[in-house]
């Protein structure tokens, strides 16, 4: 009775760690599956269209957005401009709790979308706004992914995150742009610094899980906060 006692006691410790931990890792995993279509999506675009880059390549404006996200991915909901049902929930937590309210947010620039993987994304055309370091200018939108649509837990830095979009296909947070990455046009420390920084400044507070995406990228793939 005291074996099976310690058992007890051990498994209740234990086991709600071993199921965070698990969830962690399937959201981080969904999260990797999205990131990965969006580059290749954007990768096949602008060789389809000849161009070095998507502004190149004409993604210029939302009606471009919504036609390579209908021409290049497998789309089940259309949302057009708005972060709504059925492609996003009504309202985010943050991780510290508090939530934000959402429904019906209309960004101009975009076009929001659900996946026939579940996942819904909302995304600005990637010459949107415009970030130049030592002569170098860098271009993106703004862009949110939901890896699960309206299933919870519906918190920004698990299910929902804010990430930006740059004109090379590539996914980040703000300032960690292809010319940093590429050119050492870094504004704010290295790419790892300049993604922590932001992480710290945003990730537990903000209920879209903006700058949770550069920890877990600077992490390599792992959900650590």
């Amino acid at each position: 009775m005291v074996t099976l006692g310690i058992i007890g006691v051990v498994s209740a410790m234990t086991v709600p760690s071993l199921m965070q931990n698990h969830q962690r890792k399937t959201y981080v995993t969904q999260l990797h599956k999205v990131y990965n279509e969006v580059q290749q999506a954007s990768l096949r675009y602008m060789t389809d269209k000849n161009a070095v880059n998507l502004r190149e390549a004409g993604l210029t404006n939302a009606v471009k957005m919504k036609e390579f996200l209908h021409g290049y991915f497998k789309v089940v909901n259309d949302c057009e401009t708005y972060i709504k049902s059925p492609c996003f929930a009504e309202s985010y937590r943050n991780l510290n709790g508090a939530a934000t309210s959402t429904s019906n947010a209309n960004w101009s620039a975009s076009s929001s979308v659900t996946l026939s993987s579940g996942a819904s994304i909302l995304i600005d055309n990637p010459g949107t706004y415009s970030k130049t370091v030592n002569n170098v200018t860098s271009y993106y939108g703004h862009m949110l992914i939901d890896i699960n649509g309206l299933q919870g837990p519906n918190i920004g830095g698990r299910d929902m995150f804010f990430v930006e979009f740059y004109d090379d296909g590539s996914i980040d947070v703000l300032g960690a742009t292809p010319g940093c990455k590429t050119k050492g046009a870094c504004e704010g420390g290295s790419l790892k610094e300049i993604r922590e920084t932001y992480y710290n400044s945003n990730c537990q507070t903000n209920a879209l899980g903006l700058g949770c995406f550069g920890k877990i990228l600077n992490d390599n793939w792992e959900m650590n906060y």
